[in-house]
Order: structure tokens, then C-alpha cells, then sequence
């Protein structure tokens, strides 16, 4: 059992966790209806090359510079991504998959002579869940409700150019949060795990919610880097979730 003083230095991660995986249900949902599956990574290191840029290009930069530099970076990824899919779409994942290799390449050159690169490079990429704080969760919460709103309550935003600007602001706040492997992991597996189901978003919430619990429980007891082992939940989860429908509709 987990202490309650541990719960109160978990508790930010876990709310982190949560709102990312309400949030990215819809859009990976999306994502993978359109068959632009690794949009995500792309969208994700490009915001993180922002977050990167920031602290190379300028000194010492805010939150608030960061967070608008990387946001920046991002929708500029989707407006491009936009312009692929409507003129060049037989070359659309090729172009998605250049950018994100581009990205990562930028982000490391710029990274090189930085006293602790592999640190930041590591927490780009897998984030540091863990480290999470209630300020971290207040600066980034008020994207997540909107845009969950404005996919709910006006489905024009799911079409066209407002897609990708609803994108980029969540993988923006859900990159500095938890880094590019679980946006990746919370956008697609929940996404697989609803195919052809008769309510899409509840499977795809349900196995987010499932991955990220057990997936914090099993760092926290496991002492092992949690975001990895959020990625691995939710593909145990993702799977059996279609096993288990499998099962039932045979």
C-alpha cells in the first residue's frame, strides 16, 4: 500500500496523467481515423525542438516564453501537416515521418554542447512524470478543457486547419508534462484499443485511466522511470481491452 504522504507527491503525476489521457482519447481517435498514426510523434518533437530552442536561443527564458516558443513551433508543424494532407496526401505519412527524424536531429545538434544533454534529451523523450508539481498541473489544465469542449460541443473543429490547431495545443502541454513516448502511447493505443467499437470513447478513456493508474503504481513500487512504464500499461491495457472484446463477439 502507498503511504499518504506518498500519494501527496504522486497525486500531481496522476492528475497529469488522467487529464492527458481524457484528452488525447478523441484526438487519437481521430488521428488514427484519418491514418496519420505517427502525426503524433511528429507534432510532439517539433513542440519539443520549441522547448529546446527556448532555453538555447535565449537566456534563461520563462515558462510562459517556453511554453509560447514550443506552441509556436507546434502549430506551425500543423499548419504545415494541414497544407501535406490537402495537396500531397499519397506522400503525407513519408513527410510526417522526415519531420519528426528532422526534428529529433535539430533538437540533439542543439543539445550538443550542453552540459547535461543526455538528462534533457531524456526527459524530451520520456519525460519525469514523477516530478510533476501542482503548479506544473495549473500552468497546463486550462488547455485540455477547452479543447475537449470545443471537440464536444462543436464537431466543425474536428475538420480542416482547426484539428491541427486543437492538436499542437495538446501536445504542447503534454509534452513538458510527460514527454514524447507517452503523448505518443496515450494518443494511438487507446485509439486501437476502440476500433470499431460501439462507443469509441468510452473504451478509449477506459484504458487510458487504466493504463496511467496502474502504470504510476507500478513505478512508485517498482522504483523504475515512469514514463516507460506508462508506455508499456498502456499497451498491456490497449490489448487486453481487445482480447477481451475479441472474446466477447466471438
Amino acid at each position: 500500500m502507498l503511504s499518504s504522504e506518498m500519494m501527496t507527491i504522486i497525486a500531481p503525476a496522476l492528475v497529469a496523467g488522467l487529464m492527458i489521457a481524457v484528452s488525447h482519447a478523441p484526438l487519437g481517435i481521430e488521428v488514427l481515423r484519418r491514418g496519420i498514426i505517427f502525426i503524433d510523434l511528429a507534432v510532439a518533437q517539433i513542440a519539443g525542438l520549441g522547448l529546446v530552442a527556448s532555453s538555447h536561443f535565449l537566456h534563461e527564458p520563462s515558462a510562459g516564453e517556453a511554453q509560447l516558443l514550443a506552441l509556436l513551433a507546434a502549430i506551425l508543424a500543423g499548419l504545415f501537416f494541414r497544407q501535406v494532407e490537402k495537396y500531397l496526401p499519397e506522400q503525407q505519412e513519408a513527410i510526417i515521418g522526415v519531420s519528426f527524424v528532422l526534428a529529433a536531429s535539430l533538437a540533439i545538434l542543439l543539445l550538443a554542447d550542453h552540459p547535461q544533454a543526455g538528462e534533457k534529451i531524456q526527459h524530451l523523450l520520456s519525460g519525469q512524470m514523477l516530478f510533476v508539481t501542482w503548479q506544473d498541473v495549473a500552468t497546463q489544465s486550462p488547455i485540455y478543457g477547452p479543447i475537449l469542449l470545443l471537440w464536444f460541443l462543436r464537431p466543425a473543429w474536428r475538420q480542416g486547419v482547426r484539428f491541427y490547431i486543437l492538436f499542437a495545443l495538446a501536445i504542447t502541454s503534454s509534452v513538458q508534462l510527460v514527454g514524447v513516448y507517452v503523448v505518443f502511447a496515450s494518443l494511438i493505443l487507446p485509439a486501437l484499443a476502440a476500433i470499431k467499437a460501439a462507443r469509441p470513447y468510452a473504451i478509449a478513456w477506459l484504458c487510458g485511466v487504466a493504463a496511467v493508474l496502474s502504470g504510476v503504481f507500478f513505478a512508485i513500487v517498482s522504483d523504475a522511470p515512469a514514463g516507460p512504464i506508462i508506455v508499456v500499461c498502456y499497451a498491456l491495457v490497449a490489448l487486453s481491452i481487445r482480447l477481451l472484446r475479441a472474446s466477447r463477439s466471438a
